[in-house]
Order: structure tokens, then C-alpha cells, then sequence
């Protein structure tokens, strides 16, 4: 099936603010003590990310910080949309021309090439491209195969399609200064990004704040979900929604791409999503640890300086965005 056309899909763009690191580092040392026994938050200049244990299709997450949603849950739910299907090259070249960038990193969460694999899944984007048409992908889906098991594929660099939904932090892909968080021992009730947002959200009240990039669970495991192939009744409840879903306690080490905002910004954003993979065969939708006293988290992120929101659903709800 061929993607939309991006030309024809409506694209609407805001500014985000952009907090003072010192006031930034505060705030969330603050947040996520309230959550982890052990919480260092810096900003330092970016490992070389191309390597392990990340292995992302660049080397950092700077230049030209972008938030991007495409999509979203209505085209999923109650019952899929399958003409919405996207080419995630063709959307990040047209935000390099207008953002003057000549090459891009993108990483993130989404809805996965259900045409690759003839099946829905997870998908798991991590790519790097520029104008000169070149395309290095990193990129993974992974799906239920027949025995409802996990299963985790790359995506080769020749299938730049997406379906339906998908949070993306796009960036030049260049070295610089970024924020690092390790935390480790969770106390709280709240998942890892979970406290990252809200404690921006409850420090800068009222600010459009966007972060994005990658995080390892370094120790302990995970619990995330995976899509079945497209449900045939329509699916109405979370209820619903998670008999639907598989769910799996994935172990580490997990390498975790995506994005958060601080609030919807009247564009019915999608407020967090992050997707992991594994060296192994294990890949879905971060949900949260499931090993509190020996979890250990190390993340990389950058501050988003704009956003992208695309091809908004005109009929939308609240539920399928946990």
C-alpha cells in the first residue's frame, strides 16, 4: 500500500519553552527524588549513542531539537484505519527544508509497518537521513507471532513507512550538550518518564515543555505491551483494550526511544510514549518497571525547541494512550 502523500497532510507547528538548565536540573532532581532513592541529573556532552549498548543510527540528539506527533489512538481504535499510512522519511525531510536542516536523526514510538509483516505491531523508529536521500536505519517492529510470543524484527533502511500513530524526536544527530537522569531504586508509584513529566509539568506550570531521545533500563525488567494483528470488533474500553493487548515482563537491558510534553497545547497530544528493544527478541510499549528495589535507569534527552503536530484526527477520545 502506498503512504499519504505528506504534502497533503496538515501540518501544524508551535514553539516550546526552553527552561534554563540550572532551573531544569533543579526541578527534576527534585521530581524524581520523590520517586527513586538514587537520582543525578546533568547536563553533559553526548556519548557517542551509535554504540552499544544504544546503538541509534547517530552519534547524539543535537541541532534543531523537534517534537513531532503524527496520527494518533482514533485511527487505531475502536476499529483501525489502515489507509493511515505514512512515510516517516518523507515527513522528516520536509521538517529538515523548513527547519534548514540537511540531515536528521529520528527516534520514537509508533504504530509499526504493518505492511512489511502483514501483521499490526510495535513499531520501534530509529533512523538517520538527510537530503542527500541516504538512509541508515537502525529501526525495529516487533509483533505476536502465531504462538503469542514476542517477536522482534529490524526494519531495513528500504521501508520508511508507518502506520496510524507515532511520537518522534527529531534532531540533526549531532554531538552536544544534553541532559542526562540515572535513577535507581524506584519508591514511588510513578513509571520513569511518568516522573520526568510530571515534575516538569508541576515546577513550570503552564509551559509547553517537549523532551526526547532514549533511555536504557540498565537493571531489573520491564513491563510492556505488544499489539495482536488488527482486532476485527471494535474496541471501545481500556478494558477492552487490554484483553487485546499482549503483555510481557521484558528484561534487560532495554533501550527505550521516544518522546514526552508537559501538556496537550490545544493540539490533542499524546503526553508520553516510549518503545524498547533488546538485543534479543524482546520489543513493545514502556509501561513500567516491574522490579523496583534493583531497577536502574540511564537516559539521554534532548529539550525540544518546536513542535510538529500531523494529520490530527477531526473525531478523536481519551482512551489507548497509557
Amino acid at each position: 500500500m502506498t503512504a499519504l502523500s505528506t504534502d497533503g497532510l496538515l501540518f501544524e507547528s508551535k514553539d516550546l519553552f526552553i527552561p534554563d538548565n540550572k532551573e531544569l536540573k533543579e526541578a527534576l532532581t527534585i521530581g524524581l527524588k520523590k520517586n527513586f532513592q538514587e537520582v543525578s541529573v546533568d547536563f553533559v556532552e553526548c556519548p557517542d549513542l551509535f554504540g552499544a549498548p544504544f546503538n541509534l543510527a547517530s552519534s547524539g540528539l543535537c541541532g534543531n531539537a523537534t517534537i513531532v506527533e503524527y496520527g494518533g489512538a482514533p485511527y487505531l481504535l475502536p476499529l483501525v484505519q489502515r489507509d493511515k499510512l505514512y512515510d516517516l522519511n518523507e515527513i522528516c525531510l520536509k521538517i529538515c527544508r523548513e527547519r534548514q536542516m540537511s540531515q536528521y536523526l529520528a527516534v520514537g514510538a509508533g504504530a509499526g509497518p504493518y505492511v512489511l509483516c502483514n501483521s499490526n505491531c510495535e513499531g520501534i523508529f530509529n533512523l538517520a537521513g538527510g537530503l542527500d536521500g541516504k538512509i541508515v536505519s537502525k529501526s525495529h517492529l516487533a509483533l505476536v507471532d502465531k504462538d503469542k510470543q514476542c517477536e522482534r524484527r529490524n526494519i531495513p533502511a528500504s521501508e520508511t513507512r508507518t502506520a496510524l500513530l507515532g511520537n518522534i524526536y527529531l534532531s540533526e544527530g549531532k554531538t552536544g550538550q544534553v541532559l542526562k537522569i540515572h535513577c535507581k531504586k524506584r519508591t514511588g508509584n510513578n513509571n520513569f518518564i511518568t516522573q520526568i513529566r510530571e515534575s516538569l509539568a508541576s515546577h513550570f506550570v503552564d509551559k509547553d515543555i517537549g523532551l526526547g531521545g532514549t533511555f536504557l533500563l540498565k537493571n531489573g525488567k520491564a513491563h510492556q505491551h505488544v499489539m495482536q494483528d488488527f482486532s476485527v470488533t471494535p474496541i471501545y474500553t481500556e478494558e477492552e483494550l487490554n484483553t487485546w493487548l499482549k503483555f510481557y515482563d521484558m528484561p534487560a537491558p532495554l533501550v527505550a526511544v521516544g518522546t514526552l510534553v508537559t501538556n496537550e497545547m490545544d493540539l490533542d497530544l499524546r503526553l508520553q510514549h516510549f518503545h524498547s528493544f533488546s538485543p534479543s527478541h524482546w520489543g513493545g510499549h514502556y509501561h513500567y518497571d516491574t522490579t523496583p528495589d534493583t531497577v536502574e535507569y540511564e537516559g539521554y534527552f534532548g529539550i525540544g525547541e518546536k513542535l510538529y503536530r500531523i494529520d490530527k484526527p477531526k473525531e478523536t477520545h481519551k482512551f489507548g494512550r497509557d
